[in-house]
């Protein structure tokens, strides 16, 4: 739990999205409450009509192939690799230290918390570096990065891959935030021993949906399969998720729209630092003032992003309509002591 200076517990992970946390820093704040706290496209894709049955049976094996088979062609998966659902990447991520030799995990960061995490769960000792330069033979990368955007090129990826299968590691990239920049995406050239993770909700703003997905080599991928069990994904998500990844009209529509905002949102925060990255769905602010600011919004009802360990930088996801954008810019423009 933080407290309104950011303060947490040093074993709490501090994710976006938690109103309830907000609303207990800040009783007064109006409601309803923007939060601009994750990187959830804010213009969620157009729900189809359900049919009952989605709701009614288990989900079918025709389904699922469905999904798979958008999946496949959305995300351009290679021949030689295989693909798995699963109800989000969290639970892919938990899963990943099972398919992993022994030996210390490598983390290039600071990026997101929970894969860290879930790798000391498992027993592995994990380092966290900027620079892969005397990385262990499994890595682990988000690529665009969370929180600041760092894109690696394909050849340094490449470069990383042949590290880990020269040690007989693993290669773990994370892509949750890939799908409006398909060219720093490793998937079509997948190389040996890496795993690569997908996120569905974020682009598509249907992070409830609960929908990811993880591509490698097929003995890895059928090792995951077998631990997510049968069913684990939701009918209503596999019919969702087959329409939304075969709607690539739709992903170049909101692609440029968002990253609209993203140019927006960059001038309305220029004045009150620097910002130093993000991805077309969130920006990062480098201040000073950072605590202040935070304080500030929050007591105008708008919720951002703290960082334990980085407290002069504050994330800001993009509003979703005119009016999140007009209390954003009224918040911002009281002056900060």
């Amino acid at each position: 739990m933080q407290d309104a200076d950011g303060v947490v517990a040093e074993d709490d992970i501090w994710h976006g999205g938690d109103l309830a946390t907000a609303r207990a820093l800040f009783p007064e704040a109006p409601e309803p409450w923007v939060d601009l706290s994750t990187g959830i496209n804010p213009i969620p894709y157009p729900l189809p009509a359900l049919p009952l049955s989605l709701w009614t049976r288990l989900p079918g094996a025709d389904d699922e192939a469905a999904l798979i088979a958008a999946a496949r062609e959305a995300y351009r998966v290679p021949a030689h690799a295989d693909i798995v659902a699963a109800p989000g990447t969290q639970i892919l991520i938990e899963l990943l230290p099972r398919l992993a030799p022994a030996g210390p995990v490598t983390i290039l960061g600071p990026t997101y918390a929970e894969h860290g995490h879930a790798w000391r769960k498992a027993g592995y000792a994990v380092s966290e570096t900027a620079t892969p330069a005397e990385a262990a033979a499994t890595i682990v990368v988000v690529n665009p990065n969370n929180p600041d955007g760092r894109v690696l090129s394909l050849a340094e990826i490449t470069s990383l891959a042949a590290h880990c299968a020269a040690r007989a590691g693993l290669l773990v990239i994370d892509e949750a935030f890939a799908d409006f920049t398909p060219e720093a995406s490793i998937v079509p050239g997948l190389p040996d021993g890496t795993i690569v993770l997908r996120s569905f909700g974020k682009t598509y703003g249907l992070a409830g949906l609960r929908l990811g997905f993880a591509i490698g080599a097929p003995e890895p991928m059928a090792r995951l399969k077998a631990a997510l069990g049968p069913w684990s994904v939701a009918g209503p998500a596999l019919h969702v998720g087959a329409q939304a990844l075969s709607d690539a009209d739709w992903l170049a529509g909101t692609g440029r729209e968002r990253a609209q905002d993203a140019a927006r949102l960059d001038a309305l925060l220029a004045p009150h630092g620097r910002v130093i990255g993000g991805t077309t769905l969130f920006r990062l602010l480098e201040t000073p003032k950072a605590a202040a600011l935070f304080a500030r919004l929050g007591r105008h009802g708008i919720y951002v992003r703290r960082f334990q360990n980085a407290p002069d930088r504050l994330r800001f996801g993009l509003p979703g309509d005119e009016l999140s954008w007009s209390r954003l810019h009224a918040a911002l423009s009281v002056a900060v002591p």
